[in-house]
């Protein structure tokens, strides 16, 4: 396929307006430095905690509307065997920002974090901190891998260009500039992104459904594949049970990303933090709506009119590049075009803000509490910096590997949603918590999830849940196990932790037995029995007076 020499060079001009974009908010950032009473770190981490609420949800909107949302929604409305009913991601991302809102940013913020690990270091010390670090960096590294596939596979198909070339480029212009500004270039440049996205995508919509290829979106029927279910798509009783656990994973496992804490800590205070998360859960439900027409649209689409032709794209295994191939044979040149743009956008605008959370953990959690104490600011800045380069190097690695854009985005939440999001409620929510049920929390959530099997990975599953089916020689779990999983974990880490505290607490369990030092005596007044009383909340005490 030849180059599309116009549509490359459009894509090269808005690389470069980005990237002017990002580096005169890099300038910003070095401004406020100057001017903020934190540190340095912190202005790069959650901008000085001077973010606006309007710059607030148009970056929030932006980390979420992400290449993996767009062509992921697009990929499940089209393909035969979902239809819009399987397209989880709009109606899950805003009960995510809800639930955010409600029960995460108040006392994330009321304390003045500076990322999403931060009580569990107060609570739990620097060992089991470092070990859910190592969970959210999988899962952004294959977040960042999901988004950029994304963007390979489109790149390919409308500007003739090599997937892997594609990939790296996008790549390394949101490196650059996020590795410069910290969040103040990844919030101004996610402005221009969400606006581009937004305009592009809801211009395609008339010219997609007036294509002369395409029939009655009404009548939903699919044509040229193998077979005549409605793009809406159905949802039977035995497929009932997965169902539940993907829309529970999209719209849970987010309030365990960083990236999300990462806005909310920004914020000047936690009523502005709500407000953000609020606005959000809206405009990212508008966001979703061109996936579904260019996903109803590719369904009802006679693909024989087109210069595609047959079989069409379900049948050929391109069921994961519909959006692109529906812009591409479907709508005019400059269209499309401009459709290339906005995945370009959505993937950069998603890509920044996971190298950021990523970098911004490993400094603030790991370097700057364990590794180097005594860090200067300026050495800080540098480990964000080389942070954001690593984690974009391992990112773009594996966004070579897989075509499934909808696979890697429901991977990238799995381990976060049966690990850390237990942990996160239970520090936030139960006082009760220490480090004894934390452990077993992880262990539980970890084992029964790993024991469940993983396809994508062709990991066999140990655990077979009612409801498996073989396809394909694959074992599949149709019980929801990941929310299995996830609930164990929460259970365990309660009950562990009041088990631990009640045995040290009635002396049952001999204090020299606390290996972890989770309690410790001390004499109210003399002549009074002698009370275990937990470290951590003495610490939080500490904390929130300071």
């Amino acid at each position: 396929m030849a180059v599309n020499i116009p549509g490359l060079v459009a894509v090269v001009v808005f690389y470069i307006v980005i990237l002017v974009i990002g580096i005169w908010a890099s300038r910003k950032s070095k401004k406020v430095e100057n001017t903020c009473a934190g540190s340095k770190s912190e202005v790069t981490i959650v901008g000085g905690r001077n973010i606006n609420v309007l710059v607030g949800v148009f970056t929030m909107t932006a980390t979420w509307v992400g290449g993996g949302y767009i062509m992921g929604t697009a990929e499940a409305v089209y393909s035969p065997s979902q239809g819009l009913i399987w397209a989880m991601g709009p109606p899950a991302y805003v009960i995510n920002f809800v639930l955010g809102g409600l029960f995460f940013a108040k006392p994330m913020r009321s304390k003045r974090y500076v990322t999403m690990l931060d009580p569990f270091q107060h609570r739990y010390g620097n060992m089991f901190t470092a070990t859910l670090l190592l969970i959210a960096l999988i899962s952004d590294i294959l977040w960042v891998a999901c988004i950029l596939a994304a963007l390979g596979g489109t790149m390919s198909i409308i500007l003739g260009l090599s997937s892997a070339l594609s990939i790296i480029i996008s790549a390394a212009v949101s490196i650059i500039y996020t590795f410069l500004g910290g969040l103040y270039s990844v919030a101004y440049t996610d402005i221009i992104q969400l606006s581009f996205i937004f305009i592009s995508l809801f211009l395609c919509i008339p010219f997609l459904v007036l294509s002369p290829a395409v029939n009655d979106v009404s009548q939903a029927v699919h044509l040229n594949q193998s077979n005549a279910n409605a793009w809406v798509g159905e949802l039977e009783l035995a497929d009932a049970g997965k169902w539940t656990d993907e829309m529970l994973l999209l719209a849970l496992g987010g309030l365990a990303y960083q990236a999300l804490y990462q806005r909310i800590l920004s914020a000047s205070s936690s009523a502005q933090a709500q407000v953000t998360c609020f606005a959000a859960a809206v405009t990212v439900f508008i966001m979703g709506i061109p996936s579904v027409v260019i996903g109803a649209v590719a369904a009802s689409a006679d693909w024989n009119q087109t210069a595609y032709g047959l079989p069409p794209p379900f049948e050929r295994g391109e069921a994961g590049k519909i959006l692109p191939l529906a812009l591409h044979y479907l709508t005019p040149t400059w269209l499309s075009v401009l459709g290339i743009g906005s995945v370009a956008a959505a993937v950069m605008s998603s890509v920044d803000s996971v190298l950021l959370s990523s970098a911004s953990m490993f400094t603030q959690n790991i370097y700057k509490t364990t590794l180097r104490k005594q860090a200067s600011e300026r050495e800080l800045q540098r480990v964000i910096r080389v942070s954001v380069l690593l984690v974009g190097l391992a990112g773009t690695g594996l966004a070579f590997g897989d075509d499934s854009v909808f696979a890697l985005w429901m991977l990238s939440g799995d381990l976060l949603y049966c690990v850390i999001l237990p942990q996160l409620v239970c520090v936030l929510h139960f006082s009760c918590a220490n480090s004894y049920g934390a452990i077993s929390g992880y262990v539980v959530g970890l084992l029964l999830r790993a024991l469940s099997g993983e396809p994508v990975f062709g990991i066999p599953p140990v655990l077979l849940f009612p409801g498996w089916r073989e396809e394909d020689g694959v074992i599949r779990q149709y019980f929801p196990y990941r929310t299995v999983a996830m609930l164990c974990s929460v259970i365990s880490i309660v009950t562990v932790s009041k088990l631990v505290e009640l045995g040290f607490c009635h002396q049952v369990v001999p204090q020299s037995w606390d290996l972890l030092g989770v309690f410790e005596e001390i004499k109210e007044a003399e002549g009074q029995e002698e009370i275990p009383v937990p470290r951590e909340e003495k610490n939080s005490i500490l904390n929130t007076k300071f």
